[in-house]
């Protein structure tokens, strides 16, 4: 099976899979596939990678926009709640097929047990897990 993702920008296969398993971008694929709803807001993703400055995940994860894996998923306006967010990170539906395809997805059960176990979130974390996400 292949994917579109194999041309975009002329990126091949075997470097694509490099780039997604980066260590700080397949951090981040891996804080998507472990959230309850796969669909953290950039602060969940901030406070998933600590010892990472939050201008570094911003950045990862606008590579990953941009090679196609991840995607921003935005709330409807008549959704959206003052002090919620309303953006969203997701992977494509080309991402997961690319992910499933190169076996990177075989931890993804086990990267949700373990994510549910995590009670240290800070209040704010909880509070944004959970907010209304968009139907995808």
């Amino acid at each position: 099976m292949s994917t579109d993702l194999e041309t975009a920008e002329g990126i091949e296969t075997r470097e694509l899979v490099h780039f997604v398993t980066q260590k700080t971008r397949f951090a981040i694929v891996n804080n998507i596939l472990q959230h309850p709803e796969q669909l953290p807001s950039m602060y969940e993703l901030e406070e998933l990678n600590p010892s990472v400055s939050e201008a570094t995940v911003y950045k990862h994860v606008q590579r990953l926009i941009d090679a196609g894996i991840v995607e921003e998923v935005v709330l409807a306006d008549d959704r959206r709640r003052q002090g919620y967010p309303w953006k969203f990170y997701g992977l494509t539906d080309e991402g997961q097929a690319f992910l499933e395809e190169h076996n990177l997805l075989a931890a993804e059960e086990t990267l949700q047990r373990i994510y549910e176990t995590i009670s240290d979130k800070p209040e704010k974390m909880v509070k944004y897990e959970n907010a209304p996400r968009p139907e995808t």
